[in-house]
């Protein structure tokens, strides 16, 4: 799988994430508000996470709305969701040398910048 930063470019913490990476001008970088991911990352991402519902940002206001309204989500309509619905996405996700990072925890964050940055 291509190297990738997948993020969304309205949201503040992804935006911290990319200038303390170092990485705002990177070739690598994709604005899923821009390019929704492909159905080769999303298999590729499930195939890592073996859930689709570990790619879903559940504190984004589309899902919340969903589970107020009393949808009752499973693997299918996660997946549907992650291929409609750009801001679902949970960000930001790294895929680097067919590895993956997902979420801005500090841990997950610090691991981010020691393989991208050494």
């Amino acid at each position: 799988m291509e190297n990738k930063f997948i993020f969304l470019s309205t949201c503040s913490t992804c935006k911290k994430i990319i200038n303390m990476l170092e990485i705002g001008n990177k070739s690598f970088l994709q604005d899923v508000k821009h390019k929704i991911l492909s159905k080769n990352q999303l298999d590729f991402l499930y195939n890592y996470t073996k859930s689709y519902e570990a790619l879903i940002n559940k504190r984004g206001l589309v899902y919340k709305k969903l589970k107020q309204d009393g949808l009752i989500m499973n693997e299918k309509k996660f997946k549907e969701l992650l291929e409609k619905e750009y801001s679902c996405v949970k960000r930001p996700i790294l895929i680097w040398n067919n590895k993956v990072y997902i979420g801005n925890s500090k841990s997950t964050v610090e691991m981010m910048n020691f393989v991208i940055n050494g």
